[in-house]
């Protein structure tokens, strides 16, 4: 099989869609404009100027990882990916979290685990923090609060898409729409914006209730799941640990792969309504040249997307009209989420897990990275004195943080001071000292983010890679992984997936979707991608078929059940609480 594909753009979705055709026979060539990296936001770096007395510069990243246990896509590729001494491949370089820390202004720690009690020590961590008063939290919160997980819950799939897609998560969750200059509601800290800036990675009052809800469900249902793991990350540098195994392996399977490369036009020809080429520039030379193939699949981010897309393109597919409105600013479909890394004199290891920082104008999770790195030694690296490394994210940056100023409007050295004040004001309580200034070697911010001069109405940082969130609406504009464009097909975070969200797992499964595309108008005597739904319990299936129900009357969500349909229900759950049956998620074909 001689079938040539072009794939623009060399991150998760791009080195995803490579795999697959790659194993299927393929000649694939892929295109980054990273002159040394891959796996785009997935990446690590070297922090600049770290290395000293010939030692490699300290690892610094985009953002800490976060794999999920209802990860399937991304995780079944990554057992695809040899690693030495490994029988799964990187797959093994997967490593358990056991607890979450809730970090608060004032006030002691709130320490849970993120699995089901397995141990007496993880059921007295359990009992310590549902068992805590000080959190301001009422019973009429937790009352809301589970209410409203009840009714995401019960609500059928098509009500989900249809209404819940419409309404944003902190409307939904019937929070105080004015938020602006007031303390945060404890409901709001800890139930809707603390958990949903950790667990979902996204803004609360910008994301739809559909992504919110059908995310934080996937991640209680495993918490609840006796043989699930909510929590896992890599052992080590994401480069060292997966994407350069991974490009080393698409390399000796026969991926030809071009670094300083970026696409700058797409050659549409109305009439065949086919890509004729690709105008790519080569970032060190200048030099363009017109990359010709078979077939091309889109990799880039949606921001990159929007500058490609041209009138020849949407004369063929107007849904590429809508990737410009989904890009621009007043769609906010675009959000800031970036890392910084603080490298330390000690290993301060302030959870066995991710620290949520509940009360942080700037939403600032952490994690303390060195005690999941067991064979990774730290000596040989920055000036060999580094024994722990923070590893921070930074959600809101629109917000007014203890400086009274807002991160994208702070210089770099402000936004590293300012996320240290944050984190000393949350964990210094009680006359403890957890962290201290003098702790810091050196620190890395995110390469995204940099200084830029100050123009009317803008930001003084800027941001190169920004993060797709699932706004309301916004799926009604998402294209899908194909198009009319014959041999043009689309794997980013911002195709339309079961996964719906901007995560490694999205790319992963959107660049599956565009190689079923190929294969397909290939005619390729190939097996399709293996593409999984979102899994949750059956017991919950009597419920959503009558919800269905009522939705196809035009009826509103109830939590009044019919007796018969009730009884049902309860037989449904005793079946499987006597037998233990639990069906398995099985992959579809698209």
């Amino acid at each position: 099989m001689n079938i040539k594909v072009a794939v623009i753009g060399g991150g998760v979705a791009g080195m995803s869609a490579a795999h697959e055709l790659i194993e299927r026979g393929f000649d694939v060539a892929v295109y980054e404009k990273q002159p040394v990296y891959v796996g785009g936001k997935a990446r690590s770096v070297d922090a600049e100027h770290t290395a000293e007395g010939g030692r490699k510069p300290l690892p610094g990243e985009h953002g800490f990882r976060f794999f999920p246990g209802f990860y399937k896509h991304i995780t079944d590729t990554m057992k695809r990916i040899p690693f030495p001494g490994n029988i799964n491949g990187v797959f093994d370089n997967l490593v358990q979290s056991e607890r979450v820390m809730l970090a608060r202004f004032g006030k002691p720690p709130i320490v849970n685990t993120v699995n089901f009690p397995k141990n007496r020590a993880d059921l007295q961590v359990l009992i310590n923090a549902v068992t805590h008063a000080d959190t301001g939290v009422t019973e009429a919160d937790k009352k809301l609060f589970a209410n409203k997980l009840w009714q995401v819950m019960s609500s059928s799939y098509d009500r989900r898409q249809q209404e819940y897609e419409r309404i944003s998560w902190w409307q939904f969750m019937e929070t105080d729409q004015e938020t602006d200059g007031r303390q945060p509601s404890p409901y709001e800290e800890y139930f809707v914006g603390g958990l949903t800036h950790t667990l979902v990675a996204a803004q609360p009052k910008l994301m739809s209730t559909k992504t919110g809800g059908d995310m934080l469900l996937q991640l209680l249902f495993l918490m609840l799941n006796p043989t699930g793991h909510a929590d896992r990350v890599l052992n080590g540098p994401t480069n060292e640990a997966w994407l350069f195994p991974w490009l080393d392996y698409l390399k000796q399977k026969g991926v030809a792969y071009y670094h300083h490369h970026e696409a700058t036009a797409f050659h549409c020809d109305r009439e065949t309504r086919s890509i004729k080429g690709v105008m790519v520039k080569d970032t060190q030379t200048g030099e363009e040249k017109l990359i010709k193939a078979d077939y091309y699949i889109s990799a880039v981010p949606l921001e990159r997307m929007a500058k490609l897309v041209n009138d020849s393109m949407i004369a063929v597919d107007t849904a590429f009209d809508f990737i410009d409105d989904l890009a621009a600013k007043r769609a906010r479909s675009l959000n800031w989420m970036s890392g910084i890394q603080y490298y330390l004199r000690e290993d301060v290891q302030l959870t066995k897990g991710h620290v949520i920082f509940i009360d942080s104008p700037w939403a600032v999770t952490a994690i303390s990275q060195l005690q999941f790195w067991k064979n990774f030694d730290i000596r040989q690296y920055g000036n060999g004195e580094v024994k722990g490394i923070l590893s921070v994210d930074v959600s809101d940056w629109f917000s007014k943080g203890l400086n009274g100023k807002s991160a994208c409007d702070c210089s770099v050295e402000e936004i590293i001071d300012e996320v240290w004040n944050q984190m000393e004001k949350s964990l210094n309580v009680d006359g403890q000292k957890v962290l201290d200034r003098s702790m810091i070697i050196t620190t890395h911010l995110d390469c995204d983010i940099r200084d830029k001069e100050i123009a009317p109405h803008d930001f003084k940082t800027r941001n190169a890679e920004p993060l797709l969130v699932n706004t309301p609406n916004s799926w009604s504009k998402r294209p899908e992984a194909y198009s009319n464009i014959k041999n043009f097909f689309l794997a980013a975070d911002y195709v339309r997936t079961h996964t719906d969200l901007a995560t490694m797992e999205g790319a992963n499964e959107a660049a599956r979707r565009a190689v079923n595309g190929i294969i397909t108008a290939s005619g390729a005597n190939v097996e399709l991608c293996n593409i999984w739904p979102l899994h949750e319990p059956n017991i919950l299936a009597v419920l959503r078929w009558l919800d269905r129900r009522r939705y196809e009357r035009g009826l509103p969500w109830t939590n009044e059940v019919p007796w018969l349909f009730g009884l049902l229900h309860e037989i449904v759950y005793l079946f499987h609480k006597l037998t233990g049956f639990r069906r398995a998620s099985k992959p579809v074909r698209v």
